[in-house]
């Protein structure tokens, strides 16, 4: 291809007309078709863009070049007696004034500069070194750095370690010393030193000082460290993982401060060119590579921004920033590009991407468990019986489930007309929550409406749900309110399985019903043989007995005893102006109970049961 002669866009080689001259067309800039070789082509392409810009460099810089203008050599002067005895390196006459026109040539200077004479003994040894003074970039250097009224005004020459003291420990004495013998401009070298003013405070000064001869004296000029700036730069680049470069695409040459380091090149590899760099990047990297230099040399956009994937020598993932740089009214003659080394952004943000990723399914998966578990609790969640009404019984529950996804808990109530008239009340809480707590809660739910109907008294039904629990294995654990309701008594007969005790609102007054003799027994599940007492409450037309889950008083950091004093402050209040008859009242009213006690971010399912004695034909009233 390079044995062609290669020159404007009409000249271009066919073999790369279906890449870079698609880039040129503007759009998509596709590059090559799919297919064996595809990668090369793109290098091919790459490799055609940059010789037809070293073109264009070179026809414009041709048509712009500036003529020399000749110079007739001048006949070197013979040195005089004089100068042959004195030799090279000694020095002539000391001069003690400049001339105005001298000291203006000093003051043009951008670089702050003094002037020093070095001070000779009889044996042409140099004795002492005379400060004589300084420009006027010296001096706003002195008004911006130095203390106030740390150097007196200066009327003569005086010596210079006088004047600056601090002088004397830095590399300044040796390189004036070194001057005035060789003849030959000393440094850069760093200085390090300080000044103190009137008051005390010293300030410190780091510069980068020169020394260079100027006829019989010695010129002192110094800024700001560049040496201690580019170490600087450098270490905040290597800090960052960051580099730059610019690469002249009119003789192919990089300049470049740390693009070794960014791609991982040995000390003594060469840096790559823009086709080299191309090389040494994954085969679909190397597209994105020919279009971002393709708008930058072409285009000429102001800026581009993209990832690039290596394989060489190493993998690892490139930032590359790039510009043109070109004259006015000329041709791209430089790709100037800030490179970062991004390799461990990316793998954070795979990592990353991956972690929302499977954080999305599992939300997903925990939604269709969820919406499962509610689907199954709306097919199991018992619906009042019609008949409670005719025993003297009104019943009302709510049901709030935790608010996170997926965590549709085990709580459970069962109300239901038995064939002796009496009225089986329980509520219960299984252990944990999804699709696990809601299979127990069934079994449980569902046991115990089989079981009642054996007309067995409370404490044997308790006994043999606890029973059925521990079949179920080691994890299968509930709490639970078992209940019969004797009507013709108006008797409450209860069991306690681990469970907190029921709550009584009488005559607009709370409180806690208390435990069955020997206390509530343990939890369903934990021990097969355990064995539970019944607590007897008689009640009262007007009487309501609450039963609720644990997620309606418990509070994260709080302990029970407070939980539960709580509760029934809730309680009473709320019923402190009455409950409206009937059973929708009763309803509303533990709905507002239950919202008084939860809040959107509740930390458990909370289930209460209300149930209220209503009738009237009770024998022994």
């Amino acid at each position: 291809m390079k044995d062609e002669p290669v020159g404007t866009d009409e000249a271009r080689p066919a073999e790369a007309s279906d890449s870079a001259g698609t880039a040129e067309a503007g759009g998509g800039c596709d590059g090559p078709d799919e297919g064996d070789g595809r990668e090369d082509r793109w290098l091919r392409a790459l490799d055609l863009l940059l010789t037809e810009q070293r073109f264009r460099i070179g026809q414009y810089t041709a048509t712009h070049a500036v003529p020399a203008c000749p110079v007739e050599p001048s006949e070197p002067s013979e040195p005089s007696e004089a100068e042959r005895r004195r030799g090279p390196s000694a020095p002539t006459a000391p001069v003690t004034v400049l001339g105005p026109l001298v000291w203006q040539l000093l003051d043009a200077l951008p670089l702050a500069a003094m002037v020093v004479l070095p001070a000779l003994d009889e044996t042409g040894a140099i004795a002492d070194f005379c400060y004589v003074g300084h420009n006027v970039t010296a001096r706003r250097y002195a008004e911006s750095h130095f203390p106030p009224g740390a150097l007196p005004p200066h009327t003569r020459a005086v010596p210079l370690f006088d004047r600056f003291p601090n002088l004397a420990d830095t590399p300044v004495p040796w390189m004036l010393a070194e001057a005035h013998r060789t003849r030959q401009p000393q440094g850069p070298e760093p200085a390090e030193w300080s000044l103190s003013g009137p008051d005390g405070r010293a300030v410190r000064l780091s510069s980068e000082v020169r020394v260079a001869p100027f006829g019989d004296l010695l010129l002192v000029t110094w800024e700001r460290g560049e040496q201690a700036s580019v170490r600087m730069a450098e270490a905040a680049q290597n800090l960052a993982r960051v580099c730059w470069a610019e690469w002249n695409l009119g003789d192919g040459t990089v300049e470049a401060t740390g693009l070794d380091r960014v791609l991982g090149l040995g000390p003594s590899d060469p840096l790559p060119d823009l086709l080299e760099l191309g090389r040494m990047l994954a085969p679909d990297s190397r597209g994105a590579l020919y279009r971002a230099v393709h708008d930058v040399v072409l285009r000429e956009r102001e800026i581009v921004d993209l990832e690039l994937r290596m394989t060489m020598p190493h993998e690892r993932v490139l930032r590359f920033i790039a510009e043109p740089v070109r004259p006015r009214l000329g041709p791209v003659w430089t790709v100037r590009a800030v490179c970062r080394d991004v390799t461990s952004d990316v793998r954070s943000r795979t990592l990353a991407e991956q972690a929302m990723q499977e954080a999305r399914a599992q939300r997903e998966r925990a939604d269709a468990v969820a919406d499962v578990a509610e689907r199954l609790r709306d097919a199991i969640v018992p619906r009042f019986p019609a008949e409670l009404g005719r025993h003297g019984v009104e019943a009302a529950a709510v049901y709030r489930p935790e608010g996170r996804a997926a965590r549709v808990g085990g709580d459970w109530y069962k109300t239901r007309v038995l064939p002796s008239g009496q009225v089986l009340i329980a509520l219960g809480d299984a252990r944990g929550h999804g699709l696990d707590a809601i299979t127990l809660m069934a079994k449980l739910r569902y046991a115990l409406a089989g079981l009642a109907f054996t007309g067995e008294m409370v404490e044997r039904l308790t006994g043999w749900l606890n029973m059925v629990a521990c079949d179920d294995g080691e994890e299968s654990t509930a709490t639970a309110i078992v209940a019969r309701y004797h009507p013709d008594r108006a008797l409450l007969r209860w069991t306690c399985a681990g469970h907190p005790l029921p709550i009584l609102v009488r005559d607009r007054e709370a409180r806690l019903l208390d435990p069955p003799p020997g206390g509530p027994g343990m939890p369903l599940g934990v021990w097969p043989e355990e064995t539970y007492t019944a607590a007897e409450t008689m009640l009262y037309p007007g009487d309501v007995v609450l039963l609720y889950s644990d997620g309606l008083m418990e509070r994260r950091g709080s302990d029970l005893d407070r939980d539960s004093s709580r509760l029934v402050r809730a309680v009473h209040e709320s019923a402190r102006d009455g409950i409206p008859p009937g059973s929708e009242a009763l309803d509303a009213h533990i709905r507002r109970l239950v919202d008084r006690l939860t809040g959107p971010r509740m930390q458990d399912d909370a289930t209460i049961l209300a149930f209220r004695l209503v009738g009237r034909d009770i024998v022994g009233w």
